[in-house]
């Protein structure tokens, strides 16, 4: 890399958890918007905790699941963005998948 190229390059650094607690004190739109979207991301880390506990990629759930890893991908990626969200069928083999068993509460 020339001097110039260093010169001009410099990368910013970025960490989406504290600009999302910082905006959720300063922009109560954000915080709402964010709040809304709280048993979505909980269901979200409970998949990606399933799957690293089982020491599995998404290629390894995908092929269990008898599904593509891009397919699995948007399986997971859904829960975030409400556009789509999974059946619970697809959330039992998920779970399967990684060897867990899908529970259900509410509380």
């Amino acid at each position: 890399m020339t001097d110039v190229v260093r010169e001009k390059f410099k990368p910013i650094a970025f960490n989406p958890k504290q600009t999302a607690a910082q905006r959720r004190i300063s922009d109560p739109g954000f915080r709402q918007a964010y709040d809304a979207l709280e048993d979505e991301f909980a269901a979200l880390a409970e998949l990606l905790k399933a799957r690293k506990d089982a020491g599995l990629t998404q290629a390894d759930v995908a092929q269990r699941m008898g599904v593509s890893q891009p397919v699995l991908a948007r399986i997971e990626s859904s829960l975030g963005n409400r556009n789509h969200a999974p059946s619970l069928s697809t959330l039992r083999r998920y779970a399967q998948a990684c060897g867990k068993r899908l529970v259900i509460s509410m509380v």
